[in-house]
C-alpha cells in the first residue's frame, strides 16, 4: 500500500491523467448531458462507458480511463475476487471450545469462541448457534466467555474518521466475532410528555438517557433530529438529544455502539439467558486450544452472502469479505494489506487490469479509493464469460425492484430490466452493471460522478440507463445508429 503522505499526490496525478483523454465511441446523450448540466455537474468530473457483451469496443466512452471515487460499486470488486477465490459455497466458521467437563447439562468451566469473521451472525443465527450448543449437551455454563479474535489483525479503527458519525450502522468496524452487523436496535417510545429508549436486549451496566423533546408534528426526517452521544469515555451512559416527532409512535432505531467483540457478548448473553441458559463468570480475551473445537457453526455460503452484502450495500459485510481473502490467500492473521494483495492477485489472473485500482477497505466507504470506469468494465465482461456469472449478476439490485434500487428508476423503461450497483457518498454517485435493452441485447455500463453535486445526479442516470436501453446497439461496438 501507498504511503500515507503521498496518497493525496497519487490521486491528483491518476485524476489528472485519466480527464485529459476524453476518447468517446459515439457522442454522449443529449438527455444526459442536458442533466448534468441542470445539476450543476461538469462532463470533467463525468466517466461513462457502454459496451455490448458480445463487442470488443465500447458504444461510448467517455474519460473511461478517469481514476476516480465509485463509493459502494467498489463492492463489485471484492465481490467478484471473493466469487471466484472462494467459490459460491464458501462458509466462515465460528468454533467453540468446553475447557472443562460437561456433567447433567452443566459446563464446569468456560466456554471459548474463535471467529473467522463470519458476517452472517445475525440475532436468527446466533440463535442457531446457541441451539447447536445445547444440543451438544451445554445448557449452564459455570465459567465465563473467552473470545478469540486473532484471526483477523487490524489497526486501531476509528469508526467517525469517514464522516464524523461513529455510531452509525455502515460505519461498524470489521471484527473476527461480529454479531448483528454489530448493530444495536433501540426502541423509541413516545411516553405522555418523554420519549423511553429500550434496547432490544439486555446491556448490563449501560445506562440509556432520554433527553428527546416530544413535538406535535408529522412524522417526517426523524432520524436526522436525533444527536446520540456517549457522556464520557468509559462510555457507559449514551446521551439522546434531539427532537422526536409525536406522529412517529414507536420506532426502531439501529446504532453500532461498540466494538464488535463487545456486541457480540452482549448478543450472546442476551439469548443464552433468554433461552433459560445461565452463565456466571465474566467475558475476557483469550486464545482458543488447538484441540477439535465442541462446535463447528457454519455461516451461510458465499453467493447468499454477496446478494445481501450488494443488494442492500452492507460495508461490514463487505469489510469482513475483503479481509477474509487476504486470510484464505496468504494465511492468518487477515489485513488489509494482504486482503489487497489478494484482489490485486485475482483480478490480475482473470485480465483485469489493476493500475488503475486504489484499495481501502474494499467497500468504497472511503475518500482514497478509485477505480476507472474502463477497469470496471472489463470486470463485468470478465464476470460475463465466467461460469459463475449467474451468481455475480444475481446478486446486484434490479432497477425499480428490489435492493438499493427499489425506489430509484420507478415508471421508467429500464424497470426491472437492468442489474447494477450503486454507490453514493457526499461527492460520487455511480452506476454499474448490466442493461437488457429492448432489443434483447445485452450491455454492460458504468457511469462514474466524482463532484460536490453528484447526489443531484439521479436524472443523469435514468437518462444514460433509458437510452442505453431504447437506442438499437451495434453488434460489434462502434457507434450508435
Amino acid at each position: 500500500m501507498l504511503p500515507v503522505r503521498v496518497l493525496p499526490q497519487f490521486f491528483a496525478g491518476l485524476l489528472l491523467a485519466g480527464l485529459a483523454i476524453c476518447a468517446q465511441a459515439a457522442a454522449l446523450p443529449d438527455a444526459f448531458t442536458a442533466a448534468l448540466k441542470r445539476a450543476g455537474i461538469p462532463l470533467t468530473h463525468v466517466a461513462v462507458q457502454v459496451q455490448p457483451l458480445d463487442a470488443d469496443q465500447p458504444l461510448l466512452s467517455h474519460n473511461a480511463d478517469a481514476a476516480l471515487n465509485p463509493a459502494s460499486v467498489m463492492k463489485l470488486v471484492t465481490s467478484f475476487a471473493a466469487l471466484h477465490q472462494l467459490g459460491p459455497g464458501y462458509t466462515w466458521t465460528t468454533d467453540v471450545w468446553a475447557d472443562g467437563p460437561i456433567v447433567d447439562g452443566v459446563l464446569q468451566g468456560n466456554l471459548i469462541i474463535k471467529g473467522h469473521g463470519d458476517p452472517t451472525l445475525t440475532l436468527e443465527r446466533m440463535w442457531l448457534l446457541q441451539r447447536e450448543l445445547r444440543a451438544r449437551g451445554v445448557r449452564h455454563i459455570r465459567g465465563g466467555l473467552v473470545l478469540d479474535t486473532r484471526h483477523f489483525h487490524l489497526p486501531p479503527i476509528d469508526p467517525g474518521a469517514f464522516d464524523d458519525t461513529p455510531l452509525a450502522p455502515y460505519n461498524a468496524p470489521p471484527g473476527a466475532l461480529v454479531a448483528n452487523f454489530n448493530a444495536t436496535t433501540l426502541r423509541l417510545k413516545p411516553d405522555t410528555d418523554r420519549v423511553l429508549i429500550v434496547p432490544d436486549i439486555a446491556m448490563p451496566g449501560v445506562t440509556f438517557t432520554s433527553r428527546l423533546v416530544l413535538a406535535d408534528r408529522a412524522c417526517n426526517g426523524w432520524r436526522s433530529a436525533l444527536a446520540p452521544a456517549f457522556s464520557d469515555d468509559a462510555r457507559n451512559e449514551l446521551v439522546v438529544s434531539g427532537v422526536y416527532p409525536r406522529g412517529c409512535g414507536e420506532q426502531a432505531w439501529s446504532l453500532s455502539l461498540f466494538a464488535p467483540a463487545a456486541t457480540f457478548d452482549f448478543v450472546f448473553r442476551d439469548l443464552w439467558t433468554e433461552a433459560g441458559g445461565t452463565l456466571a463468570g465474566p467475558t475476557v480475551a483469550g486464545m482458543a486450544p488447538a484441540s477439535e473445537p465442541l462446535l463447528q457453526f457454519a455461516s451461510e455460503p458465499l453467493f447468499q452472502v454477496l446478494n445481501r452484502l450488494n443488494k442492500h450495500s452492507n460495508n461490514l459485510m463487505t469489510r469482513n469479505l475483503f479481509l477474509t481473502l487476504g486470510a484464505e490467500r496468504h494465511g492468518a492473521p487477515a489485513t488489509l494489506a494482504k486482503g489487497e494483495d489478494a484482489v490485486r492477485e485475482l483480478l490480475t489472473q482473470r485480465g483485469v487490469p489493476t493500475h488503475k485500482l486504489v484499495l481501502e477497505n474494499g467497500a468504497g466507504l472511503s475518500r482514497f479509493e478509485r477505480i476507472s470506469a474502463d477497469t470496471l468494465t472489463r470486470l463485468l465482461h470478465a464476470a460475463y464469460r465466467s461460469p459463475l456469472f449467474a451468481e455475480f449478476e444475481s446478486a446486484l439490485p434490479i432497477a425499480a425492484l428490489d435492493g438499493t434500487l427499489k425506489r430509484r428508476f420507478n415508471g421508467s423503461a429500464v424497470s426491472g430490466s437492468a442489474h447494477l450497483k450503486t454507490g453514493t457518498l457526499r461527492d460520487a454517485s455511480a452506476l454499474a452493471g448490466y442493461v437488457y435493452t429492448a432489443q434483447g441485447q445485452r450491455v454492460s455500463l458504468v457511469l462514474l460522478i466524482y463532484h460536490a453535486n453528484a447526489t443531484r445526479s439521479e436524472a443523469a442516470q435514468r437518462a444514460l440507463l433509458e437510452w442505453v436501453y431504447s437506442t438499437p446497439q451495434v453488434q460489434a461496438g462502434g457507434s450508435a445508429r
